[in-house]
Protein backbone atom coordinates (compact mmCIF):
# COMPACT_ATOMS: atom_id res chain seq x y z
CA UNK A 1 0.00 0.00 0.00
CA UNK A 2 0.83 3.40 -0.39
CA UNK A 3 2.12 6.03 1.91
CA UNK A 4 -0.70 7.90 0.83
CA UNK A 5 -3.30 5.60 0.79
CA UNK A 6 -1.82 4.56 4.75
CA UNK A 7 -2.39 8.26 5.63
CA UNK A 8 -6.30 8.04 4.10
CA UNK A 9 -7.31 5.19 5.87
CA UNK A 10 -5.91 6.28 9.23
CA UNK A 11 -5.28 10.06 9.77
CA UNK A 12 -6.76 13.37 10.54
CA UNK A 13 -5.98 16.87 10.20
CA UNK A 14 -6.97 19.69 13.27
CA UNK A 15 -6.66 23.67 12.45
CA UNK A 16 -6.68 26.06 14.99
CA UNK A 17 -5.50 29.69 14.92
CA UNK A 18 -6.05 30.62 18.23
CA UNK A 19 -4.43 29.71 22.04
CA UNK A 20 -8.37 28.66 22.72
CA UNK A 21 -8.48 26.47 19.93
CA UNK A 22 -5.71 25.28 20.52
CA UNK A 23 -6.96 24.60 24.06
CA UNK A 24 -9.95 22.50 22.59
CA UNK A 25 -8.43 20.45 20.77
CA UNK A 26 -5.81 18.97 22.71
CA UNK A 27 -7.92 16.82 25.19
CA UNK A 28 -9.53 15.66 21.57
CA UNK A 29 -6.63 14.28 19.91
CA UNK A 30 -5.71 12.96 23.00
CA UNK A 31 -8.71 11.13 23.36
CA UNK A 32 -8.51 10.15 20.02
CA UNK A 33 -5.31 8.75 20.51
CA UNK A 34 -6.65 6.51 23.24
CA UNK A 35 -9.76 5.57 21.30
CA UNK A 36 -8.19 4.48 17.88
CA UNK A 37 -4.10 3.85 18.66
CA UNK A 38 -3.06 3.76 15.39
CA UNK A 39 -4.46 7.08 14.01
CA UNK A 40 -2.04 9.48 13.23
CA UNK A 41 -3.15 13.26 13.99
CA UNK A 42 -1.83 16.06 11.81
CA UNK A 43 -2.27 19.96 13.18
CA UNK A 44 -2.02 23.48 12.50
CA UNK A 45 -2.55 24.63 16.16
CA UNK A 46 0.10 25.33 18.94
CA UNK A 47 1.71 23.57 21.60
CA UNK A 48 -1.07 21.64 23.44
CA UNK A 49 -1.80 19.70 20.37
CA UNK A 50 1.49 18.54 20.01
CA UNK A 51 1.98 18.03 23.23
CA UNK A 52 -1.36 15.91 23.20
CA UNK A 53 0.06 13.31 20.71
CA UNK A 54 -0.59 15.58 17.16
CA UNK A 55 2.17 16.23 14.47
CA UNK A 56 2.68 19.84 14.25
CA UNK A 57 3.24 20.82 11.16
CA UNK A 58 3.11 24.88 11.40
CA UNK A 59 2.47 27.18 14.84
CA UNK A 60 -1.02 28.82 14.16
CA UNK A 61 -2.40 29.41 17.80
CA UNK A 62 -0.62 31.71 19.69
CA UNK A 63 -1.63 34.91 20.42
CA UNK A 64 -5.55 35.21 18.90
CA UNK A 65 -5.94 38.42 17.17
CA UNK A 66 -9.19 40.36 16.51
CA UNK A 67 -10.53 43.72 15.97
CA UNK A 68 -7.89 45.97 14.09
CA UNK A 69 -5.32 43.34 14.61
CA UNK A 70 -8.03 40.77 12.77
CA UNK A 71 -6.56 42.80 9.38
CA UNK A 72 -2.92 42.29 9.97
CA UNK A 73 -3.09 38.41 11.09
CA UNK A 74 -5.66 38.02 7.59
CA UNK A 75 -2.52 38.13 5.32
CA UNK A 76 -0.87 35.40 7.32
CA UNK A 77 -3.98 33.02 7.10
CA UNK A 78 -4.15 33.34 3.88
CA UNK A 79 -0.61 32.13 3.46
CA UNK A 80 -1.43 29.31 5.48
CA UNK A 81 -4.84 28.33 3.76
CA UNK A 82 -2.17 28.01 0.79
CA UNK A 83 0.20 26.02 2.55
CA UNK A 84 -2.66 23.46 4.09
CA UNK A 85 -3.79 23.29 0.59
CA UNK A 86 -0.31 21.86 -1.16
CA UNK A 87 0.36 19.80 1.95
CA UNK A 88 -3.61 18.20 1.19
CA UNK A 89 -2.80 16.99 -1.83
CA UNK A 90 0.27 15.06 -0.81
CA UNK A 91 -1.62 13.82 2.64
CA UNK A 92 -5.09 12.83 1.96
CA UNK A 93 -6.47 12.26 5.79
CA UNK A 94 -9.97 10.74 6.50
CA UNK A 95 -11.19 13.59 8.42
CA UNK A 96 -10.82 16.80 9.05
CA UNK A 97 -11.37 18.42 12.01
CA UNK A 98 -11.65 22.55 12.09
CA UNK A 99 -11.25 24.49 15.84
CA UNK A 100 -13.05 27.58 15.90
CA UNK A 101 -12.06 30.25 13.84
CA UNK A 102 -14.60 30.00 11.47
CA UNK A 103 -13.39 33.02 9.35
CA UNK A 104 -10.05 30.78 8.72
CA UNK A 105 -11.27 27.46 8.56
CA UNK A 106 -14.23 27.78 6.03
CA UNK A 107 -12.05 27.86 3.27
CA UNK A 108 -10.22 24.79 4.33
CA UNK A 109 -13.19 22.98 4.92
CA UNK A 110 -14.42 23.74 1.13
CA UNK A 111 -10.87 22.12 -0.14
CA UNK A 112 -10.89 19.28 2.12
CA UNK A 113 -14.85 18.69 1.15
CA UNK A 114 -13.89 18.67 -2.65
CA UNK A 115 -11.27 16.28 -1.56
CA UNK A 116 -14.08 13.60 -0.50
CA UNK A 117 -12.73 14.03 3.08
CA UNK A 118 -15.27 13.97 6.60
CA UNK A 119 -15.49 17.49 7.82
CA UNK A 120 -16.17 18.16 11.27
CA UNK A 121 -16.28 21.52 13.40
CA UNK A 122 -14.96 21.85 16.90
CA UNK A 123 -16.80 24.56 18.50
CA UNK A 124 -19.72 25.58 16.74
CA UNK A 125 -19.43 28.91 14.58
CA UNK A 126 -22.18 31.47 16.36
CA UNK A 127 -24.19 31.95 13.35
CA UNK A 128 -27.00 32.40 15.85
CA UNK A 129 -25.73 35.37 17.03
CA UNK A 130 -24.85 37.51 13.99
CA UNK A 131 -23.64 36.10 10.26
CA UNK A 132 -26.54 33.82 9.90
CA UNK A 133 -25.82 34.29 5.86
CA UNK A 134 -23.30 32.05 6.37
CA UNK A 135 -25.44 29.18 7.38
CA UNK A 136 -26.01 27.54 3.98
CA UNK A 137 -22.37 27.49 3.67
CA UNK A 138 -21.87 26.03 6.70
CA UNK A 139 -24.29 23.28 5.60
CA UNK A 140 -22.54 22.73 2.43
CA UNK A 141 -19.21 22.17 4.12
CA UNK A 142 -20.01 20.03 7.23
CA UNK A 143 -20.45 16.39 8.15
CA UNK A 144 -21.11 17.48 12.11
CA UNK A 145 -20.48 20.41 14.21
CA UNK A 146 -19.48 19.88 17.88
CA UNK A 147 -21.38 22.46 20.18
CA UNK A 148 -19.80 23.38 23.28
CA UNK A 149 -23.16 25.26 24.57
CA UNK A 150 -26.47 23.60 25.49
CA UNK A 151 -28.87 25.22 22.84
CA UNK A 152 -26.80 25.12 19.93
CA UNK A 153 -27.91 21.33 19.09
CA UNK A 154 -31.37 22.43 18.68
CA UNK A 155 -30.71 25.49 16.82
CA UNK A 156 -28.34 23.86 14.04
CA UNK A 157 -30.70 20.36 13.63
CA UNK A 158 -33.61 23.05 13.21
CA UNK A 159 -31.46 24.03 10.06
CA UNK A 160 -30.69 20.59 8.90
CA UNK A 161 -26.85 20.79 9.75
CA UNK A 162 -26.18 17.60 12.03
CA UNK A 163 -25.06 18.92 15.34
CA UNK A 164 -24.14 17.38 19.23
CA UNK A 165 -24.08 19.39 22.34
CA UNK A 166 -20.52 18.04 23.81
CA UNK A 167 -20.13 19.98 26.69
CA UNK A 168 -17.77 22.82 27.45
CA UNK A 169 -14.17 22.26 28.57
CA UNK A 170 -13.93 25.18 31.01
CA UNK A 171 -17.55 23.75 32.44
CA UNK A 172 -17.02 20.08 32.84
CA UNK A 173 -13.53 20.41 34.61
CA UNK A 174 -13.23 18.64 38.09
CA UNK A 175 -12.35 21.13 40.99
CA UNK A 176 -9.64 20.33 43.50
CA UNK A 177 -10.42 22.37 46.06
CA UNK A 178 -7.26 21.19 48.29
CA UNK A 179 -5.30 22.81 45.12
CA UNK A 180 -7.32 25.31 44.95
CA UNK A 181 -6.60 26.46 48.58
CA UNK A 182 -2.89 25.93 48.66
CA UNK A 183 -2.54 28.15 45.58
CA UNK A 184 -4.33 30.72 47.51
CA UNK A 185 -2.39 31.15 50.41
CA UNK A 186 -0.09 33.32 48.39
CA UNK A 187 -2.98 35.83 47.02
CA UNK A 188 -3.20 39.29 49.75
CA UNK A 189 -5.32 39.59 52.37
CA UNK A 190 -7.80 42.41 52.46
CA UNK A 191 -11.70 42.76 52.24
CA UNK A 192 -13.36 42.59 49.97
CA UNK A 193 -11.58 41.13 47.23
CA UNK A 194 -12.34 42.05 43.86
CA UNK A 195 -10.45 39.95 40.69
CA UNK A 196 -9.74 41.46 38.09
CA UNK A 197 -9.49 39.18 34.60
CA UNK A 198 -8.10 42.36 31.71
CA UNK A 199 -8.77 39.80 28.61
CA UNK A 200 -6.67 36.38 27.07
CA UNK A 201 -5.77 38.54 23.95
CA UNK A 202 -3.18 41.46 23.78
CA UNK A 203 -5.46 43.93 22.40
CA UNK A 204 -8.72 42.96 24.60
CA UNK A 205 -5.67 43.93 27.36
CA UNK A 206 -4.72 47.04 25.90
CA UNK A 207 -8.98 48.19 25.54
CA UNK A 208 -9.75 47.03 28.98
CA UNK A 209 -6.98 47.45 31.30
CA UNK A 210 -7.07 51.11 31.74
CA UNK A 211 -11.10 51.38 32.57
CA UNK A 212 -11.08 48.29 35.09
CA UNK A 213 -7.77 50.17 36.81
CA UNK A 214 -10.25 53.07 36.86
CA UNK A 215 -12.88 51.08 38.43
CA UNK A 216 -10.54 49.24 41.26
CA UNK A 217 -9.17 53.02 41.98
CA UNK A 218 -12.80 54.28 42.91
CA UNK A 219 -13.74 51.08 44.40
CA UNK A 220 -10.72 50.91 46.37
CA UNK A 221 -11.56 54.98 47.66
CA UNK A 222 -14.97 53.55 49.08
CA UNK A 223 -13.88 50.37 51.00
CA UNK A 224 -10.34 51.15 52.52
CA UNK A 225 -9.40 47.60 53.76
CA UNK A 226 -10.17 46.01 49.95
CA UNK A 227 -7.64 44.08 48.51
CA UNK A 228 -7.39 42.85 44.46
CA UNK A 229 -5.58 40.59 41.78
CA UNK A 230 -5.38 41.03 38.56
CA UNK A 231 -4.87 38.10 36.59
CA UNK A 232 -2.56 37.90 33.46
CA UNK A 233 -3.12 34.88 31.23
CA UNK A 234 0.67 34.89 30.22
CA UNK A 235 3.89 36.90 30.62
CA UNK A 236 3.42 38.68 27.29
CA UNK A 237 -0.16 40.14 28.96
CA UNK A 238 1.74 40.64 32.16
CA UNK A 239 4.56 42.92 30.66
CA UNK A 240 1.32 44.84 28.41
CA UNK A 241 -0.42 45.44 31.88
CA UNK A 242 2.78 46.60 33.40
CA UNK A 243 3.28 48.99 30.99
CA UNK A 244 -0.50 50.29 30.89
CA UNK A 245 -0.12 50.48 35.00
CA UNK A 246 3.05 52.66 35.48
CA UNK A 247 2.09 52.70 39.59
CA UNK A 248 -0.42 50.15 40.76
CA UNK A 249 -3.46 51.28 43.47
CA UNK A 250 -2.99 50.56 46.69
CA UNK A 251 -3.95 47.07 47.35
CA UNK A 252 -3.87 45.70 43.83
CA UNK A 253 -1.40 43.19 42.79
CA UNK A 254 -0.93 41.02 39.96
CA UNK A 255 -0.43 36.95 39.50
CA UNK A 256 0.74 34.76 36.17
CA UNK A 257 -1.88 32.65 35.19
CA UNK A 258 -3.32 31.24 38.68
CA UNK A 259 -6.94 31.44 37.38
CA UNK A 260 -8.75 28.95 39.50
CA UNK A 261 -6.89 30.13 42.60
CA UNK A 262 -7.71 34.18 42.21
CA UNK A 263 -11.54 33.12 41.12
CA UNK A 264 -11.82 31.47 44.38
CA UNK A 265 -10.34 33.99 46.29
CA UNK A 266 -12.50 36.70 45.47
CA UNK A 267 -15.99 37.95 47.03
CA UNK A 268 -16.22 39.82 43.08
CA UNK A 269 -14.69 39.51 39.49
CA UNK A 270 -14.51 42.16 37.01
CA UNK A 271 -14.02 40.52 33.76
CA UNK A 272 -13.55 40.94 30.26
CA UNK A 273 -16.18 39.18 28.37
CA UNK A 274 -14.77 36.07 27.10
CA UNK A 275 -14.61 32.21 28.18
CA UNK A 276 -13.11 33.29 31.46
CA UNK A 277 -17.01 34.26 32.51
CA UNK A 278 -17.35 30.40 32.68
CA UNK A 279 -14.61 30.07 34.71
CA UNK A 280 -16.19 32.04 37.40
CA UNK A 281 -19.61 30.93 37.06
CA UNK A 282 -17.95 27.60 37.57
CA UNK A 283 -17.17 28.60 41.02
CA UNK A 284 -20.60 29.98 41.10
CA UNK A 285 -18.66 33.92 41.97
CA UNK A 286 -20.19 36.97 41.44
CA UNK A 287 -19.14 38.82 38.59
CA UNK A 288 -19.73 41.93 35.94
CA UNK A 289 -18.70 41.65 32.66
CA UNK A 290 -16.98 44.17 30.54
CA UNK A 291 -15.81 44.88 27.54
CA UNK A 292 -14.57 48.06 26.25
CA UNK A 293 -14.46 49.25 22.90
CA UNK A 294 -14.36 52.23 20.10
CA UNK A 295 -17.71 54.01 18.97
CA UNK A 296 -17.25 52.28 15.86
CA UNK A 297 -17.52 48.77 17.01
CA UNK A 298 -20.10 49.57 19.38
CA UNK A 299 -22.16 50.60 16.03
CA UNK A 300 -21.54 47.69 14.36
CA UNK A 301 -22.72 45.82 17.61
CA UNK A 302 -25.81 47.04 17.83
CA UNK A 303 -26.67 47.01 14.01
CA UNK A 304 -25.01 42.77 13.64
CA UNK A 305 -26.35 41.94 17.00
CA UNK A 306 -29.67 40.00 16.06
CA UNK A 307 -29.93 38.86 20.11
CA UNK A 308 -29.75 40.47 23.51
CA UNK A 309 -27.01 39.42 25.42
CA UNK A 310 -23.46 38.98 24.87
CA UNK A 311 -21.92 37.60 28.37
CA UNK A 312 -21.73 33.53 27.95
CA UNK A 313 -23.84 33.04 31.16
CA UNK A 314 -26.64 35.33 30.38
CA UNK A 315 -26.43 33.88 26.99
CA UNK A 316 -26.48 29.96 28.37
CA UNK A 317 -29.32 31.72 30.75
CA UNK A 318 -31.56 33.16 28.63
CA UNK A 319 -31.65 36.39 30.79
CA UNK A 320 -29.41 38.63 32.42
CA UNK A 321 -28.19 37.06 35.46
CA UNK A 322 -24.96 39.30 34.96
CA UNK A 323 -24.20 42.86 34.62
CA UNK A 324 -22.74 43.33 30.97
CA UNK A 325 -21.05 46.32 29.78
CA UNK A 326 -20.53 44.82 26.64
CA UNK A 327 -19.83 46.36 24.06
CA UNK A 328 -18.85 49.67 25.85
CA UNK A 329 -18.13 52.95 25.75
CA UNK A 330 -18.39 54.91 28.82
CA UNK A 331 -16.56 55.59 32.10
CA UNK A 332 -15.88 53.50 35.50
CA UNK A 333 -19.20 55.01 37.15
CA UNK A 334 -22.07 52.37 36.22
CA UNK A 335 -19.59 49.64 36.91
CA UNK A 336 -18.59 51.07 40.39
CA UNK A 337 -22.29 51.36 40.90
CA UNK A 338 -22.90 47.88 40.13
CA UNK A 339 -20.04 46.67 41.98
CA UNK A 340 -21.24 48.25 45.08
CA UNK A 341 -24.22 46.61 45.23
CA UNK A 342 -22.66 42.90 45.37
CA UNK A 343 -20.12 44.76 47.46
CA UNK A 344 -22.57 46.16 50.21
CA UNK A 345 -25.36 43.23 50.20
CA UNK A 346 -24.73 39.88 50.29
CA UNK A 347 -28.29 39.47 49.36
CA UNK A 348 -27.46 40.84 45.53
CA UNK A 349 -24.32 38.30 45.59
CA UNK A 350 -26.05 35.51 46.97
CA UNK A 351 -29.13 35.72 43.94
CA UNK A 352 -26.36 35.80 41.57
CA UNK A 353 -25.01 32.75 43.19
CA UNK A 354 -27.97 30.99 42.81
CA UNK A 355 -28.46 31.53 38.90
CA UNK A 356 -25.28 30.71 38.39
CA UNK A 357 -25.91 27.42 40.06
CA UNK A 358 -28.04 26.77 37.31
CA UNK A 359 -26.25 27.55 34.49
CA UNK A 360 -24.28 24.48 35.62
CA UNK A 361 -26.32 22.23 36.10
CA UNK A 362 -26.84 21.83 31.97
CA UNK A 363 -23.50 20.62 31.39
CA UNK A 364 -23.51 17.81 34.21
CA UNK A 365 -22.57 14.42 33.47
CA UNK A 366 -21.05 15.56 30.24
CA UNK A 367 -17.13 15.13 28.81
CA UNK A 368 -16.37 17.10 26.06
CA UNK A 369 -12.99 15.48 25.47
CA UNK A 370 -14.16 11.77 24.93
CA UNK A 371 -17.60 12.56 23.70
CA UNK A 372 -16.24 14.90 20.86
CA UNK A 373 -13.57 11.87 19.82
CA UNK A 374 -16.28 9.42 19.79
CA UNK A 375 -18.21 11.44 17.58
CA UNK A 376 -15.34 12.55 15.35
CA UNK A 377 -14.62 8.26 15.24
CA UNK A 378 -18.17 8.05 14.02
CA UNK A 379 -18.29 10.41 11.16
CA UNK A 380 -14.98 9.20 9.76
CA UNK A 381 -15.65 5.71 9.49
CA UNK A 382 -19.41 5.62 9.06
CA UNK A 383 -19.86 8.78 6.97
CA UNK A 384 -22.75 10.60 9.58
CA UNK A 385 -22.88 10.29 13.42
CA UNK A 386 -26.56 8.73 12.92
CA UNK A 387 -29.50 9.93 15.45
CA UNK A 388 -29.23 10.87 19.22
CA UNK A 389 -28.93 7.91 21.61
CA UNK A 390 -31.08 7.57 24.67
CA UNK A 391 -27.72 7.80 26.41
CA UNK A 392 -27.53 11.59 24.79
CA UNK A 393 -29.55 14.69 26.90
CA UNK A 394 -31.87 16.26 25.30
CA UNK A 395 -30.91 19.29 23.49
CA UNK A 396 -32.01 22.41 24.90
CA UNK A 397 -33.93 25.21 23.15
CA UNK A 398 -33.21 29.09 23.51
CA UNK A 399 -35.65 30.33 25.43
CA UNK A 400 -38.66 31.92 23.62
CA UNK A 401 -37.74 35.45 22.37
CA UNK A 402 -34.08 35.38 23.88
CA UNK A 403 -31.53 34.03 21.08
CA UNK A 404 -28.53 34.05 22.05
CA UNK A 405 -25.91 37.23 21.10
CA UNK A 406 -22.31 37.78 20.82
CA UNK A 407 -20.38 41.03 20.39
CA UNK A 408 -18.71 40.68 16.95
CA UNK A 409 -15.91 42.86 18.37
CA UNK A 410 -15.63 40.76 21.66
CA UNK A 411 -14.16 37.22 22.21
CA UNK A 412 -16.51 34.77 20.81
CA UNK A 413 -17.79 31.93 23.46
CA UNK A 414 -15.07 28.80 23.03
Amino acid sequence: MTEEGTERQASLLFTAFEPSGDAHAAPVIRELLEQSPGLKVYAWGGPLMEEAGATLIERTADDGAMAAGAWRKAFSVRRQIRRIADWSRTYRVLGYVAVDSPAANFPICKIMRKSGTRVIHLVAPQLWAWGRWRTRKLRKVTDLVLCLLPFEEEWFGQRNIPARFIGHPRMNRAINLDDLREHMHGLPQGAPRVAIFPGSRSHEVRANIGLLNHVYTELQGRHSGMGGVVVAANPKLAKIIRRRIRVFPTGLHMVTGMTDATIGWCDLALAVSGTITLDIARQQKPMIGIYRTGIISWLLGKVLLRTRYCLLPNIIAGREIVPEFVPYIGGPGPIVKFASRYIQDSKNAAVQRAELARVCQRFMNKKPGRDAARFILKVVTEGQVGEASESDPPAESVPAGDEPPVNPSSPAPR
